[in-house]
């Protein structure tokens, strides 16, 4: 059975897409194909959940088992990984013909500005710094795995327009190769920039959430905590939203890390005990539920009594 929290839409989204769930750029060898895959087994390996609650333990095992160990089986081999970047190539002509290869990610966005010359680096680069946090934590496996999608299909676009780049056969440049972009900012700036483009998200999505379209709510928040994933109440909304659709596991999840934050998130606190999950102690195994929990969450699509934090309701 399906654990309730992975979501059947991610099979859709990363199934044919191999590069992007196993965190690798396109220049990827058997070398390091091997050994990234060797790292996120240890990282989803039951031994390392032996703290977590059976719901995060069986999540990691779904996204080890039905996407990660797939993905292996399609990259191992030369032949196979040269079939992968055709389908991606031809996926990359296809949205260039539609006008649809539109950047959605800070990161691809930037990838854009980068100088022909730098554009390897600032790739390999990317992908690497994005793969680091891609199961740690496993919450932010998708929007993490998203952005390295949208990478490699840029790169590719690009590489089609700018004869002048090749995938390296190597994959990722020495250090000492690799200049610093004249176009990269300073630490403070790019905190800077991420905050702003956070609360952006946030604010929409207390939009959204007055008008109860929580899929909408949950797009928003999940851009908003790729960008700044240590904000309770971005956790707490976002958290509220998948109940609110009856996803009550990533509920659970996101309830939690509000509470890690901030253990006096209101809205988190709301609905805390009737979830079982514990104020003081947030990473704690859920108990199981009971009836009398199960007849005061809220039903399916319903927010009612909610949004008195957002000025809706009373």
């Amino acid at each position: 059975m399906m654990s309730q929290m992975f979501l059947p839409e991610w099979l859709n989204q990363f199934a044919s897409n191999p590069y992007a769930v196993l965190g690798l750029s396109l220049a990827a060898d058997d070398r390091r194909v091997l050994k990234r895959y060797h790292a996120i087994a240890k990282q989803l390996h039951p031994d390392s959940y032996r703290i977590a609650d059976a719901e995060m333990r069986e999540l990691a095992n779904q996204v080890l088992t039905r996407l990660v160990n797939p993905a292996y089986q399609r990259l191992k081999q030369e032949k196979t990984r040269v079939e992968e970047v055709a389908i991606l190539r031809l996926r990359e002509q296809s949205l260039s013909r539609e006008a649809a290869l539109i950047p959605k990610s800070e990161v691809a966005q930037q990838l854009l500005q980068v100088a022909s010359p730098e554009v390897e680096v600032f790739y390999e680069q990317t992908i690497a710094n994005l793969a680091a946090t891609q199961f740690q934590p496993l919450t932010q496996f998708e929007h993490i795995t998203q952005q390295i999608a949208e990478l490699n299909l840029l790169y590719l676009h690009l590489k089609s327009n700018q004869p002048s780049l090749r995938e390296k056969p190597t994959g990722i440049m020495a250090a000492k190769q690799a200049k610093p972009a004249q176009f990269t900012p300073s630490k403070v700036e790019t905190a800077q920039i991420a905050v702003s483009y956070a609360q952006r998200h946030y604010e929409r999505a207390k939009q959204y959430a007055r008008q109860e379209v929580w899929q909408q709510v949950v797009l928003e928040l999940r851009d908003a905590i790729r960008l700044e994933p240590d904000r309770s109440e971005y956790h707490s909304l976002l958290a509220t939203a998948y109940l609110m659709q009856g996803l009550t596991g990533m509920a659970k999840v996101h309830f939690r890390q509000a509470l890690k934050f901030n253990p006096n998130d209101g809205l988190a606190l709301r609905y805390a005990a009737r979830l079982g999950i514990s104020p003081t102690s947030p990473s704690a195994p859920t108990p199981p539920p009971n009836r009398s929990s199960a007849r005061n969450a809220p039903p399916r699509g319903s927010g009612s009594g909610l949004f008195n934090f957002f000025g809706k309701r009373k």
